[in-house]
């Protein structure tokens, strides 16, 4: 037979199989078999909550559930009540995941509930292992699901391993037909066309803050945008604006659309079904008239070509160029950027090495982007090669 020690004094024991549960002052003692309390110094009173005598001079009670009082110790007792006949079904909903519980649940229980979650990895969705604790209720609710998964229903399960009880769960799958919720991820793919020829950047991830730039190119900007639905989802809407203005509606899975003119695009993506719509993932898209950009080496030896060290530009409006050695000492300062450093400091050969640029400056097209003050906005800088050819 277990003996659990009870309340706070060590004066009075659990007789059996018992587990003390503690809520803020309030120590309860759920036995599994019987309540049966003993006295470890003899023969004593043991009182009700009202302070009224319960038994006295004996050293062992085998009392009802309920609040008692003993060697300057008070405490609950209770017998552990099963969940008789525990089933739930699920309704799927646009926002949640609702679990019908049925069953006798009279009496307090906790409940610990397993799924899988889709979650996005960055290329694709995946099932992630998903958990919810609480006490259980006739009505449950989880975040809503985007794909099927089997859903497990544990209760007490503390308590019963304390108790010496096998675990109590139940399984439920919710399938793919049932499934109602729609999410979707959006990402890019971006490409430009110029004097550069074909480029392309890395994989962008886009999100409502991320802006797609093609300041940097002379061309267009092609973009390929994905939706990368959940299984649910049946519908597409795609709008692209310019500023306020709408120039196309798609409702194909994903779109390309080639950007041609300067200015400020948002690229807006819809996914719904005929029950659920998502919110809608947006991306901002910048194309600069300006353009700005640094050599990293030059080799100012007169036969004519790369003598300079000058910056690719077209369309500033403003321009500040300065230049260091490695001591920080300033050896040319500029404001035209159709000038550039020949190479000399007051007129002799600057010696060969890193030397460290400042680059401010602004194009035509900043501040055309009411939501975005980087468009047109240069601010660079870095290190610059000087070397002389033998």
């Amino acid at each position: 037979m277990l003996v659990v020690a009870c309340a706070y004094a060590a004066d009075i024991v659990c007789v059996g199989v018992a587990a003390q549960q503690v809520k803020g002052h309030d120590t309860t003692f759920v036995f599994r078999d019987e309540i049966h309390l003993r006295s470890t110094i003899g023969n004593i009173n043991w009182y009700n909550a009202d302070g009224s005598i319960y038994a006295s001079n004996t050293d062992e009670i085998w009392p009802d559930e309920g609040v008692y009082r003993a060697a300057g110790s008070t405490f609950r007792v209770t017998l552990y009540h099963a969940i008789n006949d525990l089933a739930f079904t699920i309704e799927p909903t646009c926002n949640a995941t609702v679990l019908h519980v049925t069953g006798d649940l009279s009496g307090e229980h906790t409940y610990q509930i397993s799924y899988n979650a889709l979650a996005w990895n960055t290329e694709a969705w995946v099932d992630s292992a998903a958990q919810q604790n609480g006490t259980l209720k006739s009505t449950l609710f989880l975040p809503p699901l985007h794909g099927a998964t089997p859903i497990t229903l544990c209760y007490d399960a503390a308590l019963r391993s304390e108790l010496g009880l096998d675990s109590a769960c139940i399984v439920a799958q919710l399938t793919a037909e049932e499934v109602k919720a729609v999410k979707m991820e959006l990402t890019s793919i971006a490409t430009t066309r110029g004097t550069e020829g074909e480029k392309s950047n890395e994989r962008n991830r886009p999100t409502s803050q991320t802006l797609i730039a093609g300041s940097e190119y002379s061309g267009p900007l092609e973009v390929a945008f994905y939706s990368n639905p959940t299984p649910a989802v049946l519908f597409y809407t795609w709008r692209v604006y310019h500023t306020t203005t709408l120039l196309v509606t798609r409702h194909d899975r994903d779109l390309r659309y080639t950007f041609n003119e300067p200015g400020a695009y948002r690229v807006v993506c819809l996914v719904n079904n005929n029950e659920c719509t998502s919110d809608s993932s947006v991306v901002k898209v910048s194309i600069a008239e300006s353009y700005l950009a640094v050599p990293n080496v030059f080799t100012p030896d007169g036969n004519g070509q790369n003598d300079e060290f000058r910056v690719s530009y077209r369309s500033l409006k403003e321009f500040h160029i300065w230049v260091y050695n490695r001591w920080g000492k300033q050896v040319y300062e500029s404001t035209d950027p159709a000038k550039g450093w020949d190479g000399t400091i007051n007129g002799r050969n600057a010696a060969e090495g890193a030397y460290y640029y400042v680059i401010r400056a602004r194009g035509t097209d900043a501040g055309t982007d009411p939501t975005d003050g980087s468009l047109g906005i240069y601010n660079l800088s870095g290190d610059i090669n000087l070397l002389r050819k033998k």
